[in-house]
């Protein structure tokens, strides 16, 4: 990706560079054109002043200050040299008696094609014509197949033409002589490309450090490594939340993979334990291991981890339904109170055997509640087992309903041993049967992850209370009336 995108920049930068570049040689070239063409004009309206006055000079003022005359003329000539050694111009001053000063015979020596187009050249005359009725000319064309640039200006007397200066020279000696600008040019680009890739190269690989760093964390995590992480501080203010994003998600993905890990470990374990006992104690009774007036017994505990198994696979299903992003839920108005009535008589047995006293306290005789009735009996029935799996012989389960602001609160409460303090934030884990926690046992430790999940799906809360001796559990619903009064 980083190449890329450096392949791409340096392309926009080329590309931006020889178009700047082409910019500045067509304004270089124009501007030198400008300047040459500049130059013959004023050097032409010079020698048209000094003809001028030449062309003035009376029988009388000759005699007076040849002096000063031979002086112009040797000032014209000496600017006609320089022209012409410059440019190897033609020059020529004609006054309307067809009187002509020219080098033609210097230019002739240097370049007698020149000349010999310019003879052919029927556009003189007419130029000559334009200059003489007073116009100043500046034109490019094409004489004897070559291009030519033309500068003519007209001079005055007593407030009329009387004569006009001609010079052309070849347009190459005008437009040419750019080669070592050119040079110079490229060269320059060349530099600007060089140090503009070294910076976008450094900016860029900078820019693009934290997306390199992304790169390799998602290559990582697609290996199955979830402890990578970025650093969240390089980059602008986007690329760091995005990194803190990453590292949000790559620690919930470890979350997620270490659940995964310990809830196949613990399926494992639970399948495993009563398949081992069932094997175990069938082979025994196969082989003759065990006699034949001990096997009811060992039958009785092959039934017993055949129902425990059977229990944990149910437990397993109806976790998977209720995860499942279509389950639903079938709402209906119940009594609550009634519900826990029905919960208590199902479970006398296990009451009796244990001796274990109900304790009632229903703030309301009727309390009914909106929700799905089956299934929240099943998180009714999973409290009440798991009050009497540890509420120790003569001990007590309290069950309350109260309402508070149209929501009903229900609580069951046992004397049992409590839930440590270091367990308390893991009791709705899935399998957390450890035997310090409150779900130890021999249950499958799936009971309150199941009672939290069918919470969730109503939209309400169950939780582990506060209490100074034995464990509380609170969950909550929707009052029946409250959806009527909203």
């Amino acid at each position: 990706m980083f190449a890329r995108i450096m392949a791409m920049v340096l392309a926009v930068i080329l590309l931006t560079t020889v178009g700047l570049s082409v910019v500045w040689w067509i304004t270089l070239r124009n501007q030198q054109i400008d300047s040459r063409l500049d130059y013959l004009y004023d050097a032409a309206e010079e020698i048209a002043r000094m003809a001028a006055d030449l062309s003035g000079v009376t029988l009388e003022d000759s005699l007076k200050d040849r002096e000063t005359e031979s002086r112009t003329l040797t000032y014209m000539n000496e600017k006609a040299e320089k022209i012409d050694k410059e440019f190897g111009a033609f020059i020529a001053v004609m006054d309307r008696n067809t009187n002509v000063m020219t080098n033609a015979q210097s230019v002739y020596e240097e370049d007698p094609e020149f000349v010999a187009d310019l003879l052919d050249d029927e556009t003189i005359d007419d130029a000559f014509e334009r200059i003489l009725q007073g116009e100043n000319i500046v034109v490019r064309s094409v004489s004897g197949g070559s291009p030519a640039f033309t500068v003519g200006v007209p001079y005055e007397r007593d407030g009329k033409v009387a004569g006009a200066v001609f010079i052309r020279t070849k347009a190459q000696r005008i437009e040419g002589g750019l080669g070592k600008t050119v040079w110079h040019l490229a060269l320059l680009a060349g530099v600007i490309l060089l140090l503009s890739g070294v910076a976008v190269f450094v900016f860029v690989r900078r820019r693009l450090q934290p997306l390199h760093q992304l790169e390799n964390a998602s290559a990582a995590i697609a290996e199955g490594d979830f402890s990578v992480q970025v650093d969240e501080k390089k980059g602008d203010k986007e690329l760091r939340a995005l990194s803190k994003a990453f590292n949000t998600m790559t620690k919930k993905l470890r979350g997620v993979e270490e659940s995964r890990k310990e809830f196949v470990a613990n399926v494992s374990h639970e399948l495993r334990s009563p398949i081992t006992s069932i094997r175990g104690f069938a082979e025994g009774m196969a082989d003759g291991v065990i006699p034949a007036e001990d096997q009811p017994k060992y039958l009785r505990l092959v039934a017993n981890e055949s129902k425990r198994l059977s229990g944990l696979i149910e437990d397993l299903l109806a976790l998977s339904r209720l995860e499942r992003d279509d389950a639903q839920l079938n709402m209906t108005d119940f009594d609550i109170n009634e519900m826990l009535r029905r919960a208590v008589i199902r479970r006398m047995n296990d009451l009796d055997r244990k001796k274990i006293e109900i304790d009632c306290d229903f703030e309301e005789e009727n309390c009914p509640v909106h929700a799905d009735s089956d299934r929240i009996e099943q998180v009714v029935i999973n409290l009440l087992d798991n009050a009497i799996k540890f509420t120790p012989e003569g001990g007590t389960i309290a069950l309350k309903s109260a309402v508070k602001n149209n929501i009903v609160e229900v609580t069951v409460q046992d004397s049992g041993c409590g839930v440590p303090p270091e367990d308390r934030d893991k009791v709705f884990d899935r399998f957390f049967t450890a035997d310090r926690a409150h779900t130890a046992g021999k249950g499958t430790g799936l009971g309150l992850s199941i009672s939290k999940r069918i919470m969730e799906m109503h939209g309400q809360d169950i939780r582990l209370l506060e209490t100074e001796s034995g464990a509380a559990f609170r969950f909550t619903l929707e009052r029946a009336g409250n959806r009527e009064d909203t």
